[in-house]
């Protein structure tokens, strides 16, 4: 596979309880870049992470990263490898504070035995230390410090989105999966979230996959656009050519036309 080649989807499909969710995506996403994956509501966008990540097993075809195929491999293992997630719902912990929700992202890379663990001494000391210092360094980061002690459900929802991606930032991907993080933010909330992506790629290098429907942002950050319509590819390619093309624009607006996609 080619070195540039970080992740490598060929031809998945995805049956769920006899209905086609997915149906022949290929595409192929680049080291260090951010990949937008857009498509209408329906479209199989989370569905295709769902494959990507393990919670979905796809029913044919291959999803190769660093040369191993992860169909088949359950969740833990493939965020243990180095592929990681945001939700649409920040899915947090609600009753536990900032730190300690960006704490968990760390179970996967904890060595320390559960009976040293209860004991909490020498080894057991020193990995608490290491994580808690990765956890400190994602929350200066991302602007939490004021949040750190914060239970998870006082939080604006915005505030709880970038907790989300915190916690997978916390995990040290290789590959980070982002669906859909600005649903539910304000304004100044996606414009500090547009500025930590750009933080994440350019900062630490990290290939991301990103839904969203927010053309603006799209347009503004993504290197290239792969769309869905229907668990089909119906384009792929840099994003101010994809969002002109007249298929992309009937697919959004239900009609033909010459018009660009609004960002």
């Amino acid at each position: 596979m080619d070195s540039k080649v970080h992740l490598d989807v060929k031809a998945v499909d995805l049956m769920i309880g006899g209905f086609r969710i997915l149906n022949d995506i290929s595409f192929q996403t680049r080291r260090g870049e951010l990949l937008a994956l857009i498509g209408p509501n329906g479209a199989g966008k989370t569905s295709l992470l769902n494959c990507v990540s393990g919670i979905y097993q796809a029913s044919g075809g291959s999803i190769l990263f660093e040369g191993k195929d992860l169909v088949g491999k359950k969740p833990h293992r493939i965020a243990k490898i180095g592929i990681t997630r945001t939700f649409q719902h920040a899915e947090l912990f609600r009753h536990m504070n900032v730190l300690d929700n960006l704490l968990v992202g760390r179970q996967i890379m904890m060595k320390c035995g559960l009976l040293s663990n209860g004991i909490f001494w020498g080894k057991t000391i020193k990995e608490e230390i290491t994580h808690r210092q990765v956890v400190e360094e994602v929350i200066e980061f991302l602007e939490l410090e004021k949040y750190r002690k914060s239970d998870a459900s006082g939080l604006a929802y915005g505030i709880q989105k970038i907790v989300g991606l915190g916690r997978a930032l916390a995990m040290e991907p290789k590959i980070l999966l982002l669906d859909e993080p600005s649903a539910g933010m304000n304004r100044q909330e996606k414009e500090d979230l547009a500025r930590f992506i750009l933080r994440i790629k350019y900062e630490i290098g990290i290939t991301m996959i990103w839904v969203e429907h927010d053309m603006q942002l799209v347009g503004d950050l993504a290197d290239r656009i792969v769309v869905l319509n229907f668990g089909t590819k119906l384009a792929e390619g840099e994003s101010a050519s994809v969002l002109r093309d007249s298929r992309v624009i009937e697919a959004y607006l239900g009609t033909g036309g010459s018009h660009q996609v609004q960002v």
